[in-house]
């Protein structure tokens, strides 16, 4: 683990590690939790208290994803990350979430004598990161203003999270790597036929970014069957259909007991140039 891997939010020194806190040269102290993370949202953006994922969709998302419905595209990020990694390496989860990823790419980062930093708005999201996690760094901040030195990643991970480019690109060194998962078409159709009279496929574009090329897409899929009515709403809580599907579609997804479920993703990796 690395002592001095943070940033102050408030004057942007580097923050280095002591009795229990994080401190900059000019005085500003950050306490570590009793966990292991740091909270170190800007006080400047007027960040709303309980930002991010709540205690209650935590739960629900590592219900979900600790029954292994998405496993082969974890087992894929690590082993594009042993490969893009190098020795030493700091790896960036930029919206680590409940840290079902993140997890996994510490034990990645351990075997390359490296760190993995994992950064979320949720509270709660972190908490339950730093508790499953092997090491690593974890605090909470906006991935829009990372507590980050400029050129202090090797990797970048964003799975299914907010896409700050412009900070990714700031924090990355040049000839790093940012990998992006995205949905490609079909993902999650069978769910979209319960919850819309008229499904429609996911877009399928590749989006370039000042400063990153593309090298490479790789794509991942899983089938699966949801057997219980708790698996299948966090599932639907953890996309963006949460916000708008109509009423008939939720009502119609509640009185499910069953469902089966094909993931298909897309994971984009740029380097920066």
């Amino acid at each position: 683990m690395l002592d001095n891997i943070f940033t102050c939010p408030v004057c942007r020194a580097d923050l280095s590690k002591q009795d229990g806190a994080y401190k900059c040269g000019n005085g500003h102290l950050f306490d570590i939790a009793k966990e292991g993370y740091v909270n170190l949202t800007s006080p400047s953006k007027h960040t709303k208290k309980g930002s991010g994922d709540d205690r209650d969709m935590i739960r629900a998302r590592t219900g979900f994803l600790e029954g292994g419905y998405y496993k082969p595209l974890r087992d894929k990020m690590c082993s594009l990350l042993q490969q893009y990694c190098p020795d030493k390496g700091v790896i960036l989860d930029a919206g680590c979430g409940e840290g079902y990823y993140t997890s996994a790419y510490s034990l990645v980062a351990k075997s390359k004598n490296g760190t993995v930093v994992g950064i979320d708005l949720s509270k709660d999201a972190v908490k339950h990161t730093a508790k499953v996690c092997v090491g690593g760094e974890f605090a909470v901040a906006s991935v829009y203003h990372l507590p980050l030195s400029d050129n202090s990643c090797d990797i970048i991970v964003n799975c299914f999270s907010p896409l700050a480019a412009e900070e990714f690109s700031r924090v990355l060194k040049t000839g790093g790597y940012f990998l992006y998962v995205v949905p490609d078409a079909d993902h999650l159709w069978e769910l979209k036929q319960v919850l819309y009279d008229v499904p429609y496929k996911n877009p399928v574009k590749t989006e370039e970014y000042d400063g990153f090329e593309l090298t490479g897409t790789h794509c991942v899929s899983s089938s699966f069957t949801l057997d219980n009515a708790e698996h299948i709403q966090a599932l639907f809580h953890m996309t963006p259909y949460t916000w708008k599907t109509p009423k008939e579609g939720v009502q119609k997804l509640k009185e499910l007991k069953e469902l089966d479920v094909s993931a298909f993703f897309r994971i984009l990796v740029y380097k920066k140039v």
